[in-house]
């Protein structure tokens, strides 16, 4: 299944967790205890706070999808031609050393979307997940600046 897919189907199944989740604080709340009025608040902010994570996750998604289609359009995206070991997981030391590239890059052209992306990519391929997100964020942000 694709990414895509999944990311659907997951948002799918919180939706009807967000509906009985709410339905059950809707059901505390008319009970009239005060404990349980606080406690069915509670339960309906949950489901509000998810939604909202769930919909930056997917906003996350198609705006890197967007970026990086833009990027194929122009030749642009980095070739993923890193050695792998046998699980399938790219070679640590290969992706050090392809991330000093794309580092000297980004330091080159700190104003260019274009290399945030890639770095991205590379932190991603050295397994630095947290800088690999912020730094897509970062070319996102770069690229609604200049659109």
């Amino acid at each position: 299944m694709s990414a895509k897919r999944t990311a659907i189907v997951l948002a799918v199944v919180f939706v009807a967790y967000a509906v009985l989740l709410g339905w059950r604080g809707v059901l505390l709340i008319g009970t009239g205890d005060p404990v349980a009025i606080v406690l069915g608040i509670a339960v309906l902010v949950i489901p509000l706070l998810g939604a909202y994570l769930v919909w930056r996750e997917l906003q996350f998604g198609r705006q890197t999808e967007v970026l990086a289609r833009e990027l194929e359009a122009s030749g642009g995206l980095p070739v993923d031609d890193l050695p792998r070991r046998p699980s399938g997981r790219i070679d640590r030391a290969a992706a050090d050393e392809a991330f000093g590239k794309y580092k000297a890059e980004a330091e080159a052209a700190p104003d260019d979307w274009r290399v945030w992306f890639r770095l991205s990519t590379a932190y991603d391929a050295a397994g630095d997940r947290k800088r690999a997100r912020a730094t897509m964020r970062a070319a996102i942000s770069q690229h609604d600046r200049t659109s």
